[in-house]
């Protein structure tokens, strides 16, 4: 995961600022190919999405930005070979810090709104692909989440993924 920080271009009229560059992506070690872009609207402070991501073969990248109020981004590693698995990050995007994060491949992602009305933008690598979605759950202990909020809007799917459960792998709790 990075966080992505624009160089702003401040004058009377207001700022303008590079969102993306393929060249300097690139440069980072970032190979990026943008394939979808999409919006998220959220009405409600407190709303969750996620903890999201592509499982194999899918090899689904994102670059998502904050366009309209502020939500908190977190990003979980559910990789159980990676050092750093069930650790998160988690980074405050916003219209007015301008920031973005880049998710790597395989990472999990899921963030809490902030404020009403807000609305995120997501660049992906690939289109989604239907039956490829994984996830974790928001309130799972085994993450230590702290999100900022009490939960005032969640989707089924997202408060129904299993808990973990195991002192290794991705192992659901059985019903």
């Amino acid at each position: 995961m990075w966080i992505v920080d624009v160089e702003a271009f401040t004058d009377a009229r207001g700022l303008f600022a590079r969102t993306f560059c393929a060249e300097e992506f690139a440069a980072a070690g970032l190979a990026v190919e943008v394939a979808q872009c999409s919006v998220a609207f959220n009405a409600a402070a407190g709303t969750i999405r996620g903890m999201h991501w592509a499982g194999e073969p899918v090899r689904e990248t994102k670059l998502v930005r904050c366009t309209r109020g502020a939500l908190l981004d977190v990003v979980v590693d559910p990789r159980p070979d990676s050092p750093t698995y069930l650790s998160h990050v988690a980074v405050e995007l916003s219209a007015d810090n301008h920031r973005a994060l880049f998710i790597d491949a395989g990472l999990a992602h899921g963030y809490q709104t902030l404020a009403d009305a807000t609305e995120a933008t997501y660049q992906m690598n690939v289109p989604f692909t239907p039956g490829h979605d994984r996830g974790l759950r928001f309130d799972d202990p085994r993450l230590g989440i702290a999100w900022p909020l009490p939960v005032s809007v969640i989707s089924d799917k997202d408060r129904a993924w299993p808990l973990l459960t195991g002192v290794g792998g991705l192992t659901p709790l059985s019903s």
